[in-house]
């Protein structure tokens, strides 16, 4: 027998125990940043979920689309505006995040999973009533007079019905969920998907949330990655500054999915290939876990 062969022995029983642990447990991946962009990452994404599904574990995708958006409205000559990182959405951009997400960017990831074996169903957060959204009020951080800022169509979350996404489950299908909510009025919102991902798996009862980024993860002031933190060390480090910009609200929203009965939440490099297998199947890991 081969050195390789020995190696490859060893991985597999690495990874039993964790296979093992999370035996028909729920774990949500928010999917994104340049995962979604590189092809050899697509396709290594895709293998780890279909992987995950047949060894027992029930994995439910919530992916963004931002780039592909900003693409397309591009190439029809419209401008992208943002305010505080979030785009203004007006009626006819909202038709352009729907094309996108919904169509597009869903319909390849679904294929993806397919692909290699799987049996993934695409779904916005408007079929089977799955995401009620209310437009999101932003207010203005000026010294003058707070002012309320209208960014259009989008929304944050007001109520999860997963009962398609459990269905789904049931029969052994891989959800795959484009972050668009509906209002009471029938109007569509655009949701951060960081914060839909981290909703559903608290009314799922998930075991994991996993956030895919374009960073190692949450990092000290030396740059160091950290590996393992607690809610309490968590909140400790947002309070000294230590985590800030782009990754305090991928923080918050792995902080609230714990706080709100997630076992651990995982901020992950998006950009190593079978990272999410990587993360949930060995003792290394590549990211950053969060528990309560």
């Amino acid at each position: 027998m081969s050195q390789t062969d020995n190696n490859t022995a060893e991985i597999l029983i690495e990874a039993l125990p964790y296979i093992q642990a999370l035996d028909q447990k729920t774990v949500v991946i928010k999917y994104g940043g340049n995962a979604m962009v590189d092809e050899a990452l697509k396709s290594s994404f895709a293998q780890d979920i279909v992987l995950l599904k047949q060894v027992g574990v029930n994995p439910v995708i919530v992916h963004g689309g931002g780039p592909q958006i900003g693409k397309l409205l591009e190439r029809i000559g419209k401008e992208s505006t943002f305010i505080e990182g979030m785009r203004v959405t007006d009626r006819e951009t909202m038709d352009v995040v729907q094309m996108v997400l919904g169509g597009l960017v869903n319909k390849e990831i679904v294929s993806l999973i397919n692909t290699h074996g799987g049996r993934a169903v695409g779904l916005t957060g408007k079929d089977g009533g799955l995401i009620y959204a209310r437009r999101l009020e932003l207010v203005s951080k000026t010294e003058q007079a707070p002012e309320n800022i209208d960014l259009g169509h989008v929304g944050e979350v007001e109520s999860i019905d997963p009962s398609v996404v459990k269905m789904l489950d049931e029969d052994d299908f891989i959800p795959v969920i484009a972050p668009i909510g509906v209002g009471k009025d029938g109007a569509s919102y655009n949701i951060n998907a960081d914060i839909v991902a981290g909703k559903l798996a608290s009314v799922l009862g998930a075991e994991k949330l996993l956030l895919l980024t374009n960073t190692p993860g949450v990092l000290d002031d030396n740059g160091e990655l950290l590996t393992g933190l607690t809610a309490y060390d968590t909140d400790a480090l947002i309070e000294q500054g230590v985590i800030h910009g782009g990754m305090l609200p991928k923080v918050d929203c792995a902080l609230d999915a714990v706080k709100s009965g997630v076992k651990t939440s995982h901020i992950i490099d998006g950009r190593v290939k079978h990272s999410v297998l990587l993360e949930l199947l060995t003792n290394r890991g590549v990211g950053t876990l969060i528990k309560g």
